[in-house]
């Protein structure tokens, strides 16, 4: 017999892609843009930064601490990109907001300018795309949300389920060998293997460090501390699993 904690865990009253964008707390912004070649080349992901935080969000660059409520729910985070797509004559930027399942929530108009210089003509693109941001008026707005009571249950199986006006959470414990995956590279990621071998995951990059999206189902994978987290919805219910995976 053994012992699982069920963890406090939430169920939002509307899925990821209904949330407005005041929902969303932290954007991560690359260090390098793909139109740029070197480590925020032109400054444009500290400016990018910058611009974040002044029309209210907590902004902070991709090899920068997230804070701990970051870390433990990945889904208050966007990530926040600059497209490029200049003419011969006029430099374009387009600002993007991905959210934890890489999956894009706004775009904004194009920003342009006809500066020649480099550093300008980016700075400058990229300020007016801003404007779409600041239209916005953003403001972060906490999700109404349902907590499960803590407690424990004993169980002869590593996993528990809690049911909570007809919506399912499931947390699996680390303590066999079934939650130990092995990861082997494929195109743009891993698949996961089990010790029968079977797959038991495909998982695809982001940009963001240590998240990835579960490939073919409506979730995510990612790291909190030293251990992983497939949190992903299957037939309307929320599973959270806990897994130990050697790279």
């Amino acid at each position: 017999m053994k012992k699982i904690l069920l963890i406090v865990l939430f169920i939002t009253s509307a899925s990821f892609a209904q949330k407005s964008i005041n929902s969303y707390k932290y954007v991560i912004v690359p260090t390098q843009f793909d139109f740029v070649k070197g480590k925020d080349k032109y400054q444009t992901s500290s400016l990018t930064k910058f611009l974040f935080n002044k029309y209210g969000f907590t902004a902070l660059l991709e090899d920068e601490k997230l804070p701990e409520e970051a870390v433990n729910n990945r889904c208050l985070v966007l990530t926040g990109d600059v497209r490029d797509d200049s003419s011969l004559f006029t430099t374009k930027s387009i600002v993007e907001l991905r959210d934890c399942y890489d999956k894009v929530v706004f775009t904004s108009q194009v920003g342009r300018s006809k500066e020649k210089d480099y550093k300008k003509a980016y700075h400058e693109a990229i300020r007016n795309a801003f404007k779409s941001v600041q239209a916005l008026k953003y403001k972060f707005t906490p999700s109404k949300e349902v907590a499960i009571v803590k407690k424990e249950v004993v169980a002869p199986v590593v996993s528990a389920v809690e049911v909570v006006k007809n919506k399912t959470v499931e947390v699996n414990e680390e303590n066999t060998t079934k939650n130990v995956l092995y990861a082997q590279s494929i195109v743009n990621g891993f698949q996961l293997v089990n010790t029968k071998p079977e797959v038991v995951f495909q998982v695809l990059k982001t940009s963001v460090k240590d998240v990835f999206v579960i490939k073919d189902k409506n979730g995510i994978l990612y790291k909190n501390r030293d251990s992983w987290f497939a949190e992903y919805y299957d037939n309307n219910m929320k599973v959270i699993e806990k897994y130990q995976i050697k790279f």
